[in-house]
C-alpha cells in the first residue's frame, strides 16, 4: 500500500538546456497548468543564469525553483562557484547535489557531496541528493553496495539534518537512454534506501526516482509504497509532459 503520510515531490532538471525565450514559454505553461495537479508539491531546477527568471516567473505560484548544483565553500577564492547563500537570495528551494553527471563528469566523490548538501542545508535549502549505480555496476550485482557507499556519509549527517533532505535514486543505465527501471527495480532499491533512512532515524524523508520518467510510465512507479514522487530530465522540458506526470 502506498505511504500517503509523504507528500509527493516531482521536480524538473532542465540541465544545460534553455534560453530566455524558451524559458518564458515553458514557465508560463507550468504556471497556468499547475492548477490541474493535486497533492504534490512541484518544482524545477534551472542553469544558474536563468534563477533571476525563474524566480520573476514563478513567484506567487505553487511551482517552486532551485539549482542544479552548490559550492561546499561558503564563499571565497573559488572562480566558477555559486554558494549556497546566493542561491537563497533567488528564494531557491531547492539544490540538486550529487547528480550522476556531477560525480562522473567533475568527480565528486561521496564526502563532497555530503559536504555541499549540509552547505546548502545551512543556507535554508533543501538539497536533493541524487545516488545511483552505473550499467557495470549493476551487471555486476554491486547495486546495493553502491548505495550504501553514496548514501553513508549522507547519513552520517545525522537524523535531525536527514530529516531537512530529499534522496533521488537515479540508476546511471536509465539516465537519457530512454530505459527506465521497472517499478520493481525501483522499488527493490527504495527499500534499501527507506531501511538505512529509517535506521537512521529518518524514515519519512522523501526518495524521488530518476530515469526516463514520463507520463507513460509515471503512474506505475509512483504506485509502488516507497516512490515517493521523481527527478524529470528531458519530459520537464515540455510543460504538457511535465505536468501528466505530477499529476499521475
Amino acid at each position: 500500500m502506498v505511504n500517503s503520510s509523504r507528500k509527493r515531490l516531482v521536480i524538473g532538471n532542465w540541465k544545460m538546456h534553455g534560453d530566455s525565450a524558451f524559458n518564458s514559454e515553458l514557465l508560463a505553461g507550468l504556471r497556468s497548468g499547475i492548477a490541474q495537479v493535486q497533492g504534490c508539491d512541484v518544482a524545477v531546477c534551472v542553469p544558474f543564469p536563468y534563477l533571476y527568471q525563474t524566480q520573476s516567473l514563478l513567484e506567487g505560484s505553487a511551482v517552486s525553483w532551485g539549482a542544479q548544483d552548490v559550492s561546499q565553500h561558503d564563499k571565497g577564492a573559488y572562480t566558477g562557484e555559486v554558494a549556497a547563500a546566493m542561491l537563497a537570495d533567488f528564494n531557491c528551494r531547492w539544490v540538486l547535489v550529487g547528480h550522476s553527471e556531477r560525480r562522473s563528469y567533475h568527480g565528486e566523490t561521496d564526502a563532497v557531496v555530503a559536504a555541499k548538501a549540509s552547505a546548502a542545508m545551512a543556507a535554508g535549502l533543501t538539497p536533493v541528493v541524487c545516488v545511483g549505480e552505473s550499467l557495470q555496476e549493476q551487471e555486476a550485482g554491486q547495486t546495493h553496495a553502491v548505495i550504501d557507499r553514496q548514501l553513508a556519509p549522507v547519513l552520517a549527517l545525522g537524523s535531525e539534518n536527514l530529516s531537512r533532505l530529499v534522496i533521488a535514486y537515479e540508476p546511471v543505465w536509465a539516465i537519457g537512454t530512454g530505459r527506465s527501471a521497472s517499478p520493481e527495480q525501483a522499488q527493490e532499491v527504495h527499500a534499501l534506501i527507506r531501511t538505512r533512512l529509517e535506521a537512521a532515524g529518518a524514515g519519512q524523508v522523501r526518495v524521488l526516482y530518476g530515469g526516463s520518467v514520463k507520463g507513460s510510465n509515471a503512474a506505475s512507479l509512483f504506485a509502488m509504497p516507497d516512490i515517493d514522487g521523481a527527478l524529470v530530465g528531458g519530459a520537464s522540458l515540455v510543460a504538457s509532459e511535465f505536468l501528466s506526470i505530477a499529476a499521475a
